[in-house]
């Protein structure tokens, strides 16, 4: 094990163990949320159709200031798309404006910039946003922790592992999902181990190709992962579902 990773895995160690607000899974597990973060557009026009064939729907993790924008992860979201993801039933979540990190940022800049993701947002759908945050490129802080888990329903993290049967409503562990079919049977193996448990897990990925980016996933991947977790006899629903059950 490298140096970098004993100092990752201490990390995630002091984050997952301080400024805890948990509320306990009870009977909702288990359980499988599928999330997109930033988002590009194939996530909307590929990865919903998926979802919506199983008749699934996912969490949408939206920063503000990436819409209409180009990047490696392909053509990200227009304003409408967000109405367009709220009329199918599917959960438009908070990313940040900038998608910033809350390790490189001030505590108060990391703030407004929550602040600003939220109002635009609004601006684009009257409803707004729900309050589920996931921290861009997953880097919380303790003091972000505490600051903005606060003022959220929840937070989510990229730190991988099932939540229960106590959730960490500050820190949401969260597993990702890229690459092509060669990954999946990592993908079946946590959802039966999940059954097993009688946990949540929530996978996330971004763009959903053919030939997706280093942090997106084809479609084959992603139909088959549904497929499973809809197969095993739990549920798979949006973040703020299982959080509306869990804090009713």
């Amino acid at each position: 094990m490298t140096l970098r990773s004993q100092l990752g895995k201490a990390r995630a160690r002091v984050l997952s163990g301080l400024y805890r607000r948990t509320v306990p899974l009870r009977g909702v597990g288990p359980v499988v949320s599928f999330a997109f973060d930033d988002f590009p557009r194939t996530a909307l026009t590929t990865g919903a159709a998926i979802l919506e064939e199983f008749g699934a729907r996912a969490t949408y993790y939206v920063a503000m200031g990436l819409m209409d924008s180009t990047n490696e992860l392909g053509e990200q979201f227009h304003c409408a798309d967000l109405q367009t993801l709220v009329s199918r039933g599917h959960e438009v979540g908070l990313h940040g404006y900038e998608h910033i990190s809350a390790r490189r940022t001030p505590l108060e800049a990391f703030v407004r910039d929550l602040a600003r993701c939220e109002d635009a947002i609004r601006a684009c759908m009257s409803a707004g946003a729900s309050r589920n945050f996931a921290y861009p490129y997953g880097e919380a802080t303790l003091p972000a922790k505490r600051r903005v888990g606060a003022s959220m329903t929840s937070c989510r993290g990229t730190i991988p592992g099932f939540n229960g049967p106590e959730v960490d409503l500050n820190l949401l562990h969260a597993t990702p999902l890229y690459g092509g079919e060669d990954r999946l049977e990592r993908a079946r193996q946590l959802i039966l181990e999940n059954t097993k448990r009688r946990s949540w897990l929530i996978f996330y990925s971004h763009d959903v190709r053919e030939t997706p980016s280093p942090f997106g996933c084809t479609p084959a991947l992603l139909r088959e992962t549904v497929a499973c977790a809809a197969s095993q006899g739990g549920q798979v629903l949006t973040v703020g579902e299982v959080i509306a059950r869990l804090c009713p």
